[in-house]
C-alpha cells in the first residue's frame, strides 16, 4: 500500500496510529517534532503525511504551511490529525495547504477513508 509519515511528539499516538495503518498494510515512518518530520519527507518523499498541530519547536501548521509550499514535497497530501477541533483551526490548517483534518482521539474508519480519498 502507502508509505505514510506520522508526525507526532506523543509516542503513545503514533503507536496507535501506526496500528491502524499496518492493519491496512501500510509503510510507517515516524518523526517526533515539525522540524524532522519535514527534513524527513524531504528524504523518504513518503506517499502521504499525517501532522500533529500541538509539539514543541515547530508546531504542525508550520511544518505543513513549509512542505506544502517546498517543490520538493508540494505533491504529498497532508493530513491534520489533532486534538484542536475549532472551526478556525480548521480553516487555517487548509489554508496552509492541509488537504485533511481529524480530530483526535482518531476513528479508523474516518482515517482509512481519508488516506484512501487522498491516494486515489
Amino acid at each position: 500500500m502507502a508509505r505514510i509519515l506520522i508526525v507526532d511528539d506523543s509516542p503513545t499516538e503514533i503507536r496507535k496510529i501506526r496500528g491502524i495503518l499496518e492493519k491496512h498494510q501500510h509503510e510507517i515512518i515516524t518523526a517526533d517534532n515539525g522540524a524532522d518530520g519535514v527534513a524527513m519527507a524531504k528524504v523518504e518523499k513518503p506517499d502521504l503525511i499525517l501532522m500533529d498541530v500541538v509539539m514543541p519547536g515547530l508546531n504542525g501548521f508550520q511544518a505543513t504551511r513549509q512542505l506544502t509550499k517546498a517543490a520538493e514535497t508540494a505533491n504529498i497530501p497532508v493530513i491534520i490529525v489533532t486534538t484542536k477541533d475549532q472551526e478556525t483551526d480548521r480553516v487555517w490548517g487548509t489554508r496552509q495547504g492541509a488537504k485533511g483534518y481529524l480530530v483526535k482521539p482518531v476513528n479508523e474508519e474516518d482515517l482509512i477513508k481519508t488516506i484512501k480519498s487522498l491516494l486515489s
